[in-house]
């Protein structure tokens, strides 16, 4: 808005100082009307050059936009496989814990303190969450210790997770060494 009443104050005084002129009024008394053109042409120019400035601003942070839009496109597609495998993993290892729970006969109340032990719950928690006395779910943890021949609580950790966590074969990828951990039954 202020550019065009810039570019309007130009245009009018350039046409009066034109029509002065013309008239022969004596060049003195027009110097007046001469600063106010030109600093009327001088706030267009640097209204111009702000504007100019402001669209190059615009295109570069639409640029960046765009640029983060597609990083966050790759972030959510990468977020999204990766949810895939770690749910395909994770299955897996269910059905792998399920598996070595029918070796060990463990019954569903054993189960299910082993599986909130393999979380990291803590006794008590265990039994606000079943609703049972520490005690029973003490005696149940024991229990399946002495089912899977155990020791404990990390011994029973480690059961599961050693094979997770086994270096590496030299010169293997690590999607094959993915698959070789998660195939192990």
């Amino acid at each position: 808005m202020s550019i065009a009443l810039f570019a309007l104050i130009a245009i009018l005084m350039a046409t009066d100082l034109t029509i002065e002129f013309r008239m022969g009024e004596p060049l003195a008394l027009q110097s007046f009307e001469l600063c106010i053109f030109v600093s009327a042409l001088a706030g267009f120019a640097f209204h111009w050059w702000q504007m100019i400035a402001a669209r190059r601003r615009s295109e570069l942070l639409d640029q960046e936009l765009a640029e983060a839009r597609a990083e966050v496109t790759r972030w959510s597609a990468d977020a999204q496989r990766w949810n895939q495998e770690a749910h395909y993993v994770l299955q897996g290892l269910g059905a792998a814990i399920d598996r070595q729970f029918d070796r060990w006969s463990l019954t569903p109340a054993e189960r299910e303190v082993a599986l909130l032990q393999l979380k990291g719950l803590r006794h008590k928690e265990i039994a606000e969450l079943r609703q049972t006395s520490e005690r029973t779910v003490r005696h149940q943890a024991l229990t399946v210790y002495r089912k899977a021949g155990l020791s404990g609580r990390s011994d029973l950790a480690a059961f599961f997770l050693e094979d997770l966590l086994l270096p590496a074969k030299p010169n293997a990828s690590p999607e094959a060494t993915a698959e070789l951990h998660v195939s192990q039954p």
